[in-house]
């Protein structure tokens, strides 16, 4: 039995999430508090998103007790915006999560990385549960095989990933473009270090103020230059990206088409994202240019949104199939205690007959041992139908565990089987 407390960018804003968020070093000792509270815990927590999953059955009131205590919420807000799912709710709801489709960015792989260390944290804070264990497994598991499988990670979403996409579309050995970085702002550094996380190696900043070009350039191993040094610095990237917050244009169309008059054919893309716009758009028109600016990038996103969106079906084709897989271990796991006890009282109903009738006869060991063979065929083929019934049915329709447990009389194998190894039982 599994049970799940969750809140995220669908079910409350982020003035109510943000006092949720678990700092890293509090982590260990908020997954001990839980697990001492509520049994085996493992938290998820980022910045969309905190869930608090629990081996076992346990009422909403007393997860949400624990939640209040742990972040000193208001009781109101904390009934309004969590939700609380129960077993087959919480695996579809995390293998959901794990291939990005419960994600504020559809498909995003970040969450993959997350959920694996929700994971291990909650492993170095004692968790040992295996259904627990067997669960997160099998998530991470759906996650990886719903990017490998189907496309709904292939198509970029964020200004930094679409200039990764456009420069490599254009530059396939994407490790010998050298690329130009115009402003040292946080846009700039994002879609920079997109690039050189891509293995973009040869980076220059130019910034109208060079101190702060030569801290973002140490930073992205590259070197910086000031604005009068535009020129030469354009002839020799293949790829810039522009967000200066300049009010004005910084790269007009007179200068670019200088530059590709000297470049002799190799392709220029301009990654535009100043607002104001840095570079003049005219600059599209001049051959061998590629350009896009906000409006441009925006419509590729909404563009790459819906070729996600069309993956979908297929990811959840994937995740149901990952989820049988676990249900199916899981049911197994839920009829195998009373199946356990099917089998122990036949077994001690059979010896009980052939040592009674045994005790009658005058016959040989080996006499003695095909008629404990036959027996025990005997025995197997008449519980064979009751307990594969019982492996493919017993946990979806708990009535087939109960009606066992009453025909076989298998209560009473438990009490004789505590009386006969609990020695205070006489």
């Amino acid at each position: 039995m599994l049970t799940l407390a969750t809140i995220s960018h669908h079910t409350a804003p982020i003035a109510i999430r943000e006092r949720l968020g678990i700092a890293t070093d509090d982590l260990n000792s908020v997954l001990e508090r839980a697990q001492l509270k509520l049994g085996p815990t493992a938290i998820i927590s980022t910045c969309n998103r905190f869930e608090l999953y629990v081996s076992g059955t346990h009422e909403a009131e007393q997860v949400l007790d624990f939640i209040e205590m742990l972040t000193a919420g208001n009781r109101q807000e904390i009934n309004r915006h969590f939700h609380i799912l129960h077993d087959r709710e919480v695996i579809n709801h995390l293998y959901r999560v794990s291939a990005g489709l419960e994600s504020m960015i559809l498909g995003e792989s970040e969450i993959l990385g997350q959920l694996r260390g929700a994971f291990s944290a909650a492993t170095d804070a004692g968790l040992d549960d295996m259904t627990m264990v067997r669960l997160f497994h099998g998530a991470i598991r759906a996650g990886r095989r719903a990017r490998h499988e189907t496309a709904i990670g292939h198509h970029a979403l964020s200004v930094s990933s679409i200039a990764v996409q456009q420069a490599r579309a254009l530059h396939p050995n994407l490790e010998d473009a050298h690329v130009l970085v115009i402003g040292a702002g946080e846009a700039a550094r994002l879609t920079a270090e997109a690039l050189v996380t891509q293995g973009v190696h040869k980076v220059t900043v130019a910034n109208r103020t060079v101190s702060r070009a030569e801290a973002l350039a140490s930073e992205l191993r590259g070197n910086a230059v000031s604005f009068d040094e535009l020129p030469d610095a354009l002839s020799r990237c293949e790829v810039v990206v522009a967000a200066s917050g300049a009010p004005n244009a910084i790269v007009e169309y007179d200068l670019v088409a200088d530059v590709i008059r000297r470049r002799e054919g190799v392709p220029l893309l301009f990654i535009d994202i100043g607002m104001p716009r840095d570079i003049d758009p005219a600059v599209n028109d001049l051959p061998g240019v590629n350009y896009h600016d906000m409006e441009g990038l925006q419509e590729i996103a909404a563009e790459n949104g819906q070729a996600r969106e069309r993956e979908i079906g297929a990811v959840e084709t994937v995740l149901e199939e990952e989820a049988a897989i676990f249900l199916n271990w899981w049911d197994q796991l839920a009829s195998q205690p009373t199946i356990a006890l099917l089998n122990r009282r036949a077994e001690r109903m059979r010896q009980t007959a052939i040592e009674k009738s045994l005790r009658k006869l005058d016959i040989d060991d080996t006499a003695r041992q095909e008629i404990d063979a036959l027996t025990r065929t005997i025995v197997k083929r008449m519980l064979h139908d009751p307990i594969s019934l019982l492996r493919q049915r017993g946990d979806q329709e708990r009535q087939y565990i109960e009606a066992a447990r009453t025909l076989f009389n298998l209560d009473d194998e438990v009490s004789t089987k505590t009386s006969d190894t609990d020695p205070t039982v006489s």
